[in-house]
This record gives C-alpha cells, structure tokens and sequence, in this order.
C-alpha cells in the first residue's frame, strides 16, 4: 500500500513538471514557406522575435498605411544601426487620407516601392536569410500583410565617428582627412579623388559570424589582371568565423607568412590609396576599421611617405635618403657598437679608443648585455607610453627615459656611449614612415646584436648577405619585393630612392602593369 502511495505521489508530481515546462515553452514559430518568408504579417514578426531572442534593441513596428483601408505594414529594424527620419517622414506624408483605391497586397508593395518611400536604395527580398542578413547590417525590413515578398531599404546611420586628421601618418603639406570606421564614407573619399567611371568597387561578406562587409577597389584598365585574380583567390580562400579590423584579413593574405618583412600596405589616408590605384594597385577596404590595405607592396613602398609628392624633388630626395641612411641605423647601429668594441678595437682612433675605454672601467656587463638592457628597457617604456593615456604617456615616455639613462650611468650598469648608440637607434626607427615595418627592424636588431656578439662584424656581414637573400626571395602578389632594385628596372628608378620632378614621371611602375604604363603623353605625342 506503501508503495503505491508513492508511485501515485510521484506519477503527480511528473505531471506537474510537464505542464509547467508546456506553459514556460515559447509558442511555435508558424511553419515557413518554400522561401522562406510567409505572407502572414504576425507570423514573420513572431518568427523575427523568436530567431532574435526578443532581443531588446529589436524592434518591430507596426502600422496601417494609407489610411483606415490600406493595408497592415510592419518595419523591422535594430535600434542604434538605422536612421529613421527620412522613412518615417515619407511614410507619414504618405498615410495622409488621400490613398482609399483598393489594392492587392502586391500592389501595396509596388505603391511603396515605386511612390511612397524617400530612401536611397530599395531591394525586394524574398528569402528569409536575405532579410535576416538586411536587417543585420542596418537596414529596415518592410512587410506587407497578405504578401510574401519584403523590402529592405537603406536605412544605415547611428553614431558614427566624423572625418579627421589622422594620427598615424600626420603631414606638415597635404591632405589633413582619415579613413574613418565607415566602409561607404572610404570609398566615397578615395572617388572624391578618382572621377573616373573606371573606378570599380567589388563588395563582398567575410566572416561566418560576422559577415564583415569587404571592398576590393582598382582601377579598370590600370590593374593587371593578374593580380586582381589573385585578390580574388585569396580573399575567396578566407574561412573563419569573424573579421574585426583590417589586420585580420591581412595575415590571410599576405606572402610570406613567416616573415618578418610587410608584404600588404596599410594606411589611413585617402590620398595613399588614391595614388596607388594609379599606379595599378587593389584597395582592400574593410567595414569598422579605418586601415585601408593595399597591394601589391614592395621594400621602396615603407619608406615613401605621401608628402615626397607635395614637396619640391629636390626636398623629398633628400628626405628619402635620409629615411634609408635611418633604416641602416636602426638595424645595425647596436650590433656594430657591439662588434667593433668587442672584437675590432683597431678599426677605431686611438683617442676614441681610449675614451670608451674609460667610460666601460666601472660597468661590470659586456657590451651585448649593456645593449640588450637598454634596448628592452627602451622597448618597455614605448610601450608604456603607447599603452596610457595620452595626456600623460608621452611624458612619462620621456621623463622615464632620461630618468632611467641617467641613473644607469650613474650606478655604472652602462657607459654613456651605449646611451648614445641606443638612444639614436630608437630616433632612427622613428623616422621610418610605416609602422609594420618599423616593427620588423625592432625584431631584427636583436638577432644582429647577437650575431655580433658572437662573430663580430663577419657575423654582422653575413647576416646582411642573407637579409638581402631572404628580401629578393619574397614576392607581394606576383610581384617581386625589391622591384625595381631586383630585378633591375631602369625606368622605375625615378621614382624609388630619388623623386625626379612631376613632369618627368611619365610612366607609372612596370613592375606592377605593363599595359597602360604611361601617365602623361609620351614626348613628341598629342595626349
């Protein structure tokens, strides 16, 4: 009898469970039609809420447009990534009575399309996933009670970051305005700059999660085909599940993987972008980032900057030398140090000799381990300098600098000519234009320093011997990475480690195209 009280309690008490568990279950979502999207307005809005999750920036409004006869639409939008004014504002005007012709819902659809909303780009949708993905990317989802098909219509806005100087690339002569986070305002200021209908913008979606809006943009007819397959190719090998900046898709397609050498441009000027379209480049421009990619890159490309081109040639030559004279410096200035006052003391003056002499009696480390404190100390507070906030990073990047140096010579860790080595190091690295490749000689310096340390200057040179290999081994899509130095391109050279005049650059690089190669009339020729 026992027993059975118990089962009787129990069989009670799973009936309970499951009819609290069909009162909590969400309704069914109504079954979709072969395409999707059904012609039932509460039964899309209902399946909307469900794949959403109730969402709370979701948003779903509905209303009878055209007066008391017209018929029940619904806008579907996410709160903070449309801007509404301009919809609601044509459909206002438009829900005036005025409208009382009786129409099928296709028809009310047409009105819509053709007549009633103001908006600057309006598709028809009939799959589901296409209004789904719309809506996603800030676009508003227009239902029409009775019809299956939606409009998507571009409704784009929120907040949004206004057009500015850039930080990372600034100018003394130029232009003062910055990629921003749009995709659509990017593209927009490279065409301020091109008007020429051969300007050609591919889209696409990267990112299985993200769907990260992508665009490829060139020049028809300056671009070798070539190279714009193989744009193609790779960015249709990416598969992953998000892209959140620019960088992402670099190091999916960039050569030379395990490199330290840049081989894919970035930038955030328009007019950089603008120049290498010219010159028969790709644009890869990614939503939410305003770092541009462009290839092909080579070695010269790192050491231009855009103002070499709004200088007189003789100013921007100069400055060029100069930037490769630092490039020298700041790969090898610690390791010839290192070298020299270790292995090589006769190959400097007798008095100078005696002086670094001098300075190194109370330091207790050899040379390579005075460079690598410093370096690593040096490295640590630009960081730290980077990392804070702005209003203090650079002086504390700077007091903490002399600071530093100073009480390391003073407490005998290092001489003061290690201070001046490391110090004009660190400014040489500075003046490279490019970031990435600032980066890479950072790397490289400490493999030198230990080579000298090592072998001395014959270390040195024979690591030299294979950087110059490992540069003419790599390629930037298709094209070799030290053009025009290797192989040897003559007609190149007016533009790489000197700038002739505007006027004599009549030829754009033929490294990279060979089909439309000239920018000006060749002499002699009408234009």
């Amino acid at each position: 009898m026992k027993n059975g009280m118990k089962n009787g309690i129990l069989k009670s008490l799973l009936r309970l469970l499951q009819n609290r568990n069909k009162a909590e279950a969400p309704p069914p979502v109504p079954a979709a039609s072969p395409r999707g999207i059904s012609s039932k307005l509460a039964a899309n809005l209902q399946r909307f809420r469900a794949e959403f999750g109730n969402s709370s920036d979701l948003v779903t409004r509905e209303m009878r447009f055209g007066g008391a006869e017209g018929p029940r639409i619904a806008l579907v939008y996410l709160d903070g990534l449309t801007d509404m004014k301009a919809l609601m504002q044509s459909l206002a005007g438009e829900a005036a009575p005025g409208v009382r012709e009786r129409k099928s819902a296709r028809q009310w659809l047409d009105h819509l399309k053709q007549t009633a909303i103001a908006a600057g780009e309006i598709k028809e949708a009939g799959v589901w996933g296409d209004v789904v993905l719309a809506v996603l990317s800030g676009e508003t989802a227009m239902f029409v009670d009775g019809c299956a098909d939606v409009l998507t219509i571009g409704t784009q806005g929120g907040d949004r970051r206004n057009v500015e100087e850039p930080n990372t690339q600034s100018v003394i002569r130029g232009p003062r305005e910055g990629f921003t986070e749009t995709l659509r305002t990017n593209t927009a200021m490279v065409r301020r700059k091109i008007r020429d209908v051969r300007v050609r913008t591919e889209a696409m979606r990267i990112g299985r999660v993200t769907q990260t809006d992508v665009a490829i943009m060139y020049v028809q007819g300056l671009a070798a085909d070539n190279i714009l397959a193989e744009v193609h190719a790779r960015l249709n090998r990416i598969d992953t599940d998000g892209i959140l900046e620019s960088g992402y898709i670099e190091e999916f397609i960039q050569d030379g993987k395990y490199s330290p050498f840049p081989t894919v441009f970035s930038t955030e000027r328009p007019d950089t972008i603008a120049a290498g379209l010219l010159e028969g480049r790709v644009a890869v421009f990614v939503d939410g980032t305003p770092f541009v990619l462009l290839v092909p890159a080579l070695f010269t490309q790192f050491y231009q900057a855009p103002e070499d081109y709004y200088q007189r040639a003789d100013f921007s030559t100069l400055l060029r030398l100069l930037r490769f004279v630092c490039f020298m410096i700041a790969l090898l200035a610690p390791s010839v140090y290192i070298a020299v006052t270790t292995f090589h003391q006769e190959l400097l003056p007798t008095p100078l000799l005696i002086g670094l002499a001098g300075q190194r009696e109370g330091v207790p480390f050899p040379a390579f381990i005075e460079a690598v404190m410093m370096e690593i100390m040096f490295e640590i507070l630009r960081e730290g300098g980077v990392r804070m906030p702005k209003t203090i990073g650079q002086s504390v990047s700077i007091v903490g600098t002399l600071v530093i140096g100073q009480a390391a010579v003073e407490a005998g860790l290092v001489s003061p000519a290690m201070v001046i080595v490391v110090a004009i190091t660190a400014i040489s690295n500075f003046v490279i234009p490019a970031f990435n490749m600032a980066i890479s000689l950072r790397m490289l310096r400490f493999l030198f320093m230990a080579v000298a340390a090592s072998f001395g200057l014959f270390g040195v040179v024979i690591c030299l011997i294979g950087l110059v290999l490992h540069l003419c081994s790599l390629k930037s899509f298709g094209v070799p990475y030290l053009a025009p130095f290797a192989p040897l391109q003559l007609n190149d050279q007016k533009d790489s480690l000197f700038r002739l005049p505007a006027w004599m650059l009549r030829t754009r690089p033929r490294s990279l195209q060979d089909r439309n190669v000239y920018r000006q009339p060749p002499k002699g020729k009408a234009p």
